[in-house]
């Protein structure tokens, strides 16, 4: 029953994304002519001139990206939700142009913003990143140039940000010499906000403080930590590379207003410690989020 709930909520989360993404160009991008790279944004370019329904294009232009993802990132379990996402994102596209209701408050929306290329771009980005964000936590893609990215993440090693520039630049190039280089300028402004959303919404906005510290008084400082700031210690092997002397390490995780409790903590133990403070995106288990798939 879990499985069965756990894909559940993934397409529904899944439909829920390619719902906010539809809103957000049907509202901001098509209206200002922001390319909102990949697919789309050929399909904006298209429809400029020839009126084709941007999501019948995008569902076309789809199909032969759709079969390498299928060939190259995993088969059935990738189309499956894949094919969900792009189905979904391409129908509602055109369909919300046919629900009086959300055309009423979409002009509303679009004429109380005209002429506002920043604005358009900034609620664009957020509403299509958090669209995104939700497709990647529920394990899926949402097509077109996040399929290429991502054959060209696992096939010739590019990270995921370069695949992305190298996918959407001839996108955005030709977008400057259709819609103007002002609207292709905020519409690279537009992919960079829309990730970092995309990011937080998938990695959650819980980022955390790891610490590792080398002290002569592990007992003393573990005692404090635990006391004070009731937060786990765990002891390390670790072995100095000058004096070939055996210590440990302790490492722990605190949230970001911790951090400075933790540094007095050490500081009164152990003046001659050497502590590191890192960044985690997220901690799962006891004392912070659960630990669930």
């Amino acid at each position: 029953m879990k499985k069965y709930w756990i894909n559940s909520r993934d397409y529904i989360l899944i439909v829920l994304g390619a719902l906010i993404q539809a809103v957000s160009l049907r509202i901001f991008f098509v209206p200002a002519d922001l390319a909102s790279g990949g697919v789309s944004g050929i399909a904006q370019l298209i429809n400029f001139y020839t009126e084709w329904p941007i999501g019948l294009m995008v569902l076309v232009g789809n199909v032969p990206l759709f079969l390498l993802g299928w060939r190259f990132l995993g088969g059935r379990r990738f189309a499956l939700r894949t094919a969900v996402a792009i189905v979904t994102y391409s129908l509602l596209t055109d369909l919300l142009l046919k629900i009086p209701l959300f055309m009423y408050y979409s002009d509303i929306l679009i004429n109380d913003l005209k002429g506002d290329i920043f604005l358009n771009s900034l609620y664009g980005a957020i509403i299509s990143g958090v669209g995104y964000g939700l497709v990647y936590r529920a394990r899926g893609t949402s097509g077109g140039s996040d399929i290429l990215a991502r054959i060209l993440n696992k096939w010739r090693g590019i990270s995921m940000t370069q695949s992305y520039l190298m996918v959407d630049t001839l996108v955005i190039l030709s977008a400057g010499f259709i819609f103007g280089w002002k609207q292709a300028l905020y519409a690279m402004i537009t992919l960079y906000v829309s990730g970092l959303v995309a990011e937080t919404v998938l990695e959650g906005g819980g980022t955390v403080r790891t610490a590792m510290i080398v002290t002569n008084k592990p007992e003393d400082v573990t005692s404090r930590v635990m006391d004070e700031l009731e937060r786990g210690v765990t002891y390390l092997e670790g072995r100095g590379g000058y004096t070939g002397s055996s210590r440990p390490v302790l490492y722990c995780v605190v949230s970001r207003a911790e951090v400075a409790t933790l540094k007095t903590i050490v500081h009164e133990i152990d003046p001659e410690a050497f502590m590191v403070i890192g960044v985690a995106h997220e901690a799962l288990g006891e004392g912070f989020r659960p630990l669930k798939g």
